[in-house]
């Protein structure tokens, strides 16, 4: 364990109680507009408001929709590059796709078309032909893994708004829900049913301004080897898993899940997303990847603070019936994706037990849905 001071979140720049209220304000000033849908014809589906994706009920089938920013990964993957000459810019393009996808099927959609918001902060950041084609390179592999169509995007040099040399990506994604019957927004959730945890690839895309503080604090920044072989920089740079084949093997096996969630900026938290007040309670802990493992302790985190801030092993949650549980898990590890049968939803208080490491999460813990 460090014997510097703990490192929080708010320390590293980021203080949600700042964000959410402006976020909860849109919301409601964006729920006033549904109304416009049905000039179209159509109507949205009201669960879904607050929910990882929207979702348009377009007659015969659902459609959903995200937009997400990757954030600041990619500093780290600059700052590697210029220490090591090596080019991480294929795993930040696939960090940013699972950013919009690992959203988008939470609420059941099958990812359709992607589109690319790549903003430099001059012309001359894609004139690097070794980091610009890996970025493509990246961006089609992930696309291919999804089986999603990449329509286009926009590449504006935004000189005087992003820093000179860097770039700020983000990407959209649709998709849809058909049947019908594969909407996911909770209504279907409620006691007895399981918790099947799936396995992060490591810290994923939130967390990196904690992260990229920690490396102020390092030895050798970035290059400090958390493990033979592997440095920290490294250890970041893993690209996030991607979850939609996992979703999408689960409908071709008859499994139809009652909720998901996608474990991103607010850590575990993102358990307790669903308005219902139910008690959800953990087990089994998946095992913290390496580069969590050592944030943790080089940061000075208890496991409160850990598990509020980063998925701590765990990138994405899946709430089933009971008798599922087993199947949900091996069909992920099918696909490649270690997963658990984590825990069991319970009537009662909204709230989060994390047993093994008594932990407790109530509705206040999380201001946002």
């Amino acid at each position: 364990m460090t014997s510097q001071a703990p490192l929080t979140y708010d320390q590293a720049g980021v203080n949600y109680d700042l964000i959410d209220p402006l976020k909860i304000t849109a919301q409601r000033a964006a729920a006033a507009t549904a109304s416009h849908l049905a000039g179209h014809g159509f109507s949205e589906v009201k669960a879904s408001r607050g929910e990882s994706a929207y979702v348009v009920d377009v007659g015969p089938f659902y459609m959903a929709s995200i937009v997400e920013c990757l954030g600041t990964k990619t500093l780290v993957a600059d700052e590697m590059a210029r220490q090591t000459g090596k080019s991480f810019f294929a795993g930040i393009a696939q960090d940013t796709i699972a950013m919009a996808v690992n959203d988008l099927i939470t609420v059941g959609a099958t990812p359709l078309v992607v589109q690319a918001y790549w903003a430099a902060g001059g012309s001359d950041w894609f004139g690097d032909a070794q980091r610009a084609q890996a970025l493509v390179a990246g961006w089609k592999a992930a696309c291919d893994t999804c089986q999603v169509a990449w329509g286009g995007g926009e590449t504006p040099a935004l000189a005087g708004i992003v820093e000179d040399g860097r770039i700020d990506l983000a990407a959209s994604c649709t998709g849809l829900i058909n049947p019908k019957e594969r909407l996911s927004v909770g209504d279907k959730l409620g006691a007895d049913d399981a918790i099947v945890l799936l396995a992060s690839s490591g810290i994923h895309a939130n967390g990196l301004s904690l992260a990229r503080k920690l490396a102020e604090r390092l030895p050798r920044g970035y290059l400090t080897e958390i493990e033979p072989g592997l440095t920290y920089g490294e250890a970041l740079l893993a690209p996030t898993a991607l979850y939609s084949p996992v979703t999408e093997a689960l409908w071709k096996a008859g499994i139809a899940p009652h909720y998901c969630a996608n474990i991103t900026g607010h850590g575990w938290r993102k358990l307790l997303r669903h308005p219902s007040a139910l008690t959800y309670r953990i087990h089994t802990v998946p095992p913290k990847t390496a580069v969590l493992d050592f944030i943790q302790k080089q940061a000075g985190q208890d496991d409160r603070e850990a598990y509020s801030t980063l998925n701590m092993g765990a990138g994405f949650a899946i709430f089933v019936k009971a008798a599922d549980a087993e199947r949900t898990a091996q069909v992920a590890r099918d696909c490649g994706i270690a997963a658990w049968v984590a825990g069991t939803v319970e009537a009662g208080e909204k709230q989060l037990l994390i047993e093994p490491l008594n932990i407790r999460f109530s509705e206040d813990d999380l201001a946002l849905r």
